[in-house]
């Protein structure tokens, strides 16, 4: 059988992701009033924090342009509060504000109605299999990164 690009593993990963990324940003704005790149940096920083810049950007998905403007709107907002790292003055810690604790609270409520959303197309024993194969398909390519 010859090569078919739509049937190939990254072009439906894309696919999906492009698709739940838009899903995604519709469901932030709605919900929490935050763009997508802004939610994710929010929720990474609830999730992690403190976290420097260059964590963010790693667990947010993002490139460290798009965290530095994300996270320098969510400190404008008053979400997330900025302090210079005690062990390297040139860096930051991030943490999140009160205020910040309460939208991030709420995100993850988003996060985890519309990981149930994505999923919902599957039974019980299809979620535990699709949830083990990425784990080994996320450690293997990280192993190869």
């Amino acid at each position: 059988m010859p090569f078919s690009l739509d049937r190939s593993f990254t072009h439906r990963l894309h696919t999906l992701s492009k698709i739940t990324d838009r899903q995604t940003q519709q469901a932030y704005q709605e919900a929490a009033g935050l763009p997508l790149g802004e939610g994710r940096c929010l929720a990474a920083i609830g999730s992690f924090s403190p976290l420097s810049l260059n964590e963010v950007a790693h667990m947010a998905n993002v490139n460290k342009g798009q965290a530095s403007r994300a996270v320098q709107s969510l400190v404008d907002q008053g979400l997330v509060d900025k302090q210079v790292n005690a062990a390297d003055a040139r860096g930051v810690e991030l943490t999140l504000t009160e205020k910040g604790q309460a939208s991030w609270q709420h995100l993850m409520q988003v996060i985890a109605l519309r990981n149930e959303d994505i999923v919902a197309c599957l039974d019980d024993v299809q979620r535990a299999q699709l949830d083990a194969l990425l784990d080994v398909l996320v450690q293997h390519a990280r192993a190869s990164d």
